[in-house]
């Protein structure tokens, strides 16, 4: 038996694609979080990813009308024909031309994106990420056995338009597949019209696939955002990924969606039926009343974001941190000591404020902060590791 002796115990022989990823570097965080707090300690957690506000009231009466209806067992794999069309609606309101059924529903836009790399990408080839990065695309793709490429947009101030050179010397005949998110997670930029029509040219030259990722689109400042698939060029080679998580604070209730055009949606399904089946029947009707029934809510929050972020650069200013402001989603990435894993690491041992370390999405030199937390709680965060001398003017 491998790597055991008779008498020895059970060991598991586990599979290489498991070895090739390592543990969410953001529960990492959670996890030092969280045992500083159960010790007594006051804890910053500016590490998380999530709204701060609760679910829209008639979302969560949507839910449970729902499951008073009935509505509790499997829904066809796919979703929810009425939710179908409300999304494409949403869709075709983002000027893409989406049917109903070029959508598959899926429990959070995570497993949505899992499904399409594991979809499109087979041994050895090529994805290209923009760094910095969400940490779950590196592992997806490893996951699926594909190769990295990195494009770091950090000297361009998180600009896609600004980096397009260093995309362009990237990107071959032989990349598969370029994820892009837009607004971005860690950095918060919301990627311009050049940058994406870049992006198209590019792919268009070098016929590769595109998923566009976003989850953020609800939350922006100042700015249009642009939905990848309404390019001329790009309609049949993105994938659209977005979920109700982070615009209507459902992140608990694990809610996501696909859109693509031709066989993506039907090749996508096998591996989205032998895995979840299907998103809970009940959550997909909160969904419906989401869409069509929130935009106050909504508002709301998107309003209180970019407060925040507006109090947070006056902040930084005050103290002589210069930030690259975001234009939405609701994450800022701070310029720390070149090991940032050491900086996060100090910052919440000795100040008790919970980051993120950019190198955990390609950014070294950076942590990441969430403003999805009240204002006061921001301001405690931000003078504790003023104090602590790890931010501006000691």
């Amino acid at each position: 038996m491998s790597g055991q002796e008779a008498g020895d115990g059970f060991a598991y022989d586990f599979a290489d694609r498991v070895g090739r990823v390592e543990p969410s570097a953001t529960l990492a965080i959670s996890n030092a979080a969280n045992e500083l707090e159960e010790a007594g300690h006051d804890v910053v957690d500016l590490s998380v990813g999530a709204p701060d506000f609760p679910t829209p009231e008639n979302v969560v009466e949507a839910g449970k009308d729902a499951m008073d209806a009935g509505h509790t067992g499997y829904t066809s794999s796919n979703g929810v024909p009425e939710l179908k069309e409300a999304i494409a609606e949403k869709l075709r309101a983002d000027d893409i031309d989406a049917d109903a059924d070029d959508v598959i529903v899926t429990p959070g836009a995570k497993q949505a994106l899992y499904e399409t790399v594991q979809t499109l990408v087979d041994d050895g080839d090529e994805v290209v990420l923009l760094d910095p990065a969400w940490v779950s695309y590196e592992a997806m793709v490893k996951l699926a056995g594909g190769d990295l490429a990195r494009v770091d947009l950090a000297p361009h101030g998180f600009s896609l338009a600004d980096g397009l050179d260093d995309l362009a010397a990237t990107v071959s005949d032989d990349t598969e597949l370029l994820i892009v998110n837009s607004p971005s997670n860690p950095t918060g930029a919301v990627y311009s019209d050049e940058g994406l029509e870049g992006v198209r040219d590019l792919a268009v030259e070098h016929d590769f696939a595109v998923i566009s990722d976003e989850i953020y689109d609800e939350i922006v400042y100042g700015v249009e955002q642009t939905s990848l698939a309404s390019l001329d060029g790009m309609a049949d080679r993105t994938v659209t990924i977005n979920g109700f998580s982070k615009a209507y604070s459902m992140t608990g209730w694990r809610l996501g969606y696909l859109h693509a055009t031709g066989d993506l949606v039907s090749q996508a399904g096998k591996l989205h039926s032998h895995s979840v089946s299907c998103a809970t029947n009940f959550v997909q009707r909160a969904g419906i009343e989401a869409l069509r029934n929130t935009d106050e809510s909504v508002e709301e929050m998107r309003a209180a974001f970019e407060s925040r972020r507006d109090m947070l650069v006056d902040l930084f200013d005050d103290h002589g941190v210069d930030v690259t402001v975001p234009d939405g989603a609701f994450y800022m990435m701070l310029p720390v000591a070149d090991d940032d894993s050491a900086w996060a690491e100090e910052a919440i041992q000795d100040a008790h404020v919970a980051t993120v370390p950019g190198s955990a999405f390609g950014a070294p030199g950076y942590a990441r902060i969430s403003y999805a937390a009240s204002e006061e709680r921001l301001r405690e965060g931000m003078q504790r590791l003023f104090d602590a001398g790890l931010l501006g003017d000691d």
